[in-house]
């Protein structure tokens, strides 16, 4: 790729590469060399990675930065993919090994963004009920900083984005029952840290 591009473009700016195309032939004619495929691909799988790895790290830019750099990686890698998975489920692959390896590096997870995902305040709503839903926002928050880097991963996958397990052991490298086992444990610390939420 000439340089980074942004994560979406303009409608109709990559003209007839667009469209119907499937994600299959957009990811041969990207190998091949061709940016506007690739760009289509961005644009397609962009905004649900950005959300995936914003509910992984809890912060806007560093999802936006874990993306671009896994868009990056995934435009170097192109000749090797050879479509034994779709070119999305290996997007989902490389930007949660990249989020893993940010959450591992630390040793706070920074909260997660879901403030912007609560349904907005009715007018009406009191003062009392309002500060209830923002302590809640930030019990859940505090909660999912307990959850290791690997059961944050499989319980964002799975209760946040409704992926299977399987597509989760996929995604994470893992077995089918380390992911189930990671999501009963990251729900049962998530339970007893909400406890008082319930």
């Amino acid at each position: 790729m000439a340089g980074a591009r942004r994560l979406t473009a303009p409608p109709g700016a990559y003209g007839d590469v667009a469209g119907d195309t499937d994600d299959s032939l957009l990811a041969v004619r990207a190998a091949e060399g061709d940016e506007d495929a690739f760009a289509v691909l961005v644009q397609r799988h962009g905004p649900a990675l950005i959300r995936l790895a914003t509910r992984l790290l809890g912060n806007r830019t560093e999802a936006e930065d874990a993306v671009q750099d896994g868009f990056i990686s995934a435009w170097r890698a192109l000749p090797e993919f050879h479509g034994r998975s779709s070119f999305g489920t290996w997007m989902y692959r490389i930007v949660t090994n990249r989020c893993l390896n940010v959450l591992r590096g630390r040793r706070h997870v920074a909260s997660l963004e879901l403030a912007g995902e609560l349904p907005a305040a009715e007018h009406s709503a009191s003062p009392a009920r309002i500060t209830e839903a923002r302590d809640a926002v930030r019990e859940l928050r505090d909660a999912l900083d307990l959850l290791s880097a690997e059961q944050r991963a499989c319980w964002v996958l799975r209760a946040l984005d409704g992926r299977s397990y399987e597509f989760i052991a996929d995604t994470v490298g893992i077995s089918l029952g380390a992911v189930r086992a990671r999501v009963f444990r990251a729900r049962r610390c998530l339970t007893q840290a909400l406890g008082a939420w319930r």
